[in-house]
């Protein structure tokens, strides 16, 4: 059975950020992530991570303005001075929080810049970030988000894609963050994609569709997934991103179901 990480973006949002991670720890998760943790100081939350005895599995790097709605700095042409410096804080928060997965957002794509000088920057960024972040042994993940739905412009909205750049970004340490939601609305095939491209993949994360909830309320066949990683021999972490219906326990079904589930042979 996969190893399962409570998203504290996502979930426990009941309470504040400070009391998640007990809730997270009393409902069985033996690992967290969660997009920023930059509003708290990294020794606060890694003591938060230390009393509910908790992995930190994986955050990302600082986004720009989120609030004015900023979705990354990787494939901003004008904007590389600022995420050589949002690099430095992601790895200082990485080392005090013992972390060694960090997502590198890409960004949204600007008006008037040529396709050629987005790649071109995305990937120069992705390899500084990489080198960066592997003298403490972490990995720097690039996920393809789906820009029809959720995230509009955003620059990396083809799964391939983002298989391709892990060539032509030529770092050891850089993989794919698998989200099984987005890749469902980008292009569907998550099992045959999952089986071509396991050995690139360096997080899995979890949501249903249409409507991002909880396993189990949509069209994705989670029990066969899940069983389909353990026969690939995934040994990562699957991040639960998604919104709980309601109350994020009454949602656990799904996952006290497959603490159940034998691991079997997938056809």
């Amino acid at each position: 059975m996969p190893k399962f990480a409570a998203n504290l973006s996502f979930l426990f949002t009941d309470v504040p950020f400070a009391q998640r991670f007990a809730r997270a720890a009393a409902a069985g998760f033996g690992g967290v992530e969660y997009l920023f943790p930059y509003d708290w100081p990294a020794a606060t939350v890694a003591q938060w991570l230390q009393a509910a005895g908790l992995e930190q599995v994986l955050f990302n790097l600082p986004p720009g303005d989120w609030a004015a709605g900023e979705r990354g700095l990787a494939c901003l042409p004008d904007r590389q001075a600022e995420f050589v410096d949002s690099v430095e804080q992601a790895l200082n928060y990485a080392m005090v929080l013992d972390c060694r997965r960090v997502h590198c957002m890409a960004g949204l794509r600007p008006p008037g810049v040529a396709e050629p000088v987005l790649r071109q920057t995305f990937v120069a960024n992705l390899r500084h970030a990489a080198d960066r972040l592997a003298t403490i042994g972490a990995t720097v993940l690039i996920e393809p988000i789906n820009s029809r739905i959720d995230m509009p412009a955003y620059w990396l909205d083809d799964v391939n894609q983002a298989f391709s750049l892990l060539a032509e970004v030529d770092r050891d340490n850089v993989k794919v963050q698998f989200d099984c939601y987005h890749a469902q609305i980008i292009q569907g095939d998550l099992a045959r994609t999952l089986g071509r491209y396991i050995e690139q993949i360096g997080h899995v994360q979890i949501a249903d569709n249409p409507g991002r909830h909880e396993p189990g309320s949509g069209e994705i066949h989670y029990p066969f997934l899940f069983k389909w990683l353990d026969q690939l021999g995934y040994a990562g972490w699957v991040g639960c991103e998604y919104r709980p219906q309601e109350a994020t326990e009454d949602g656990l079904h799904w996952l006290r179901a497959a603490r159940q589930q034998t691991v079997g042979t997938v056809g």
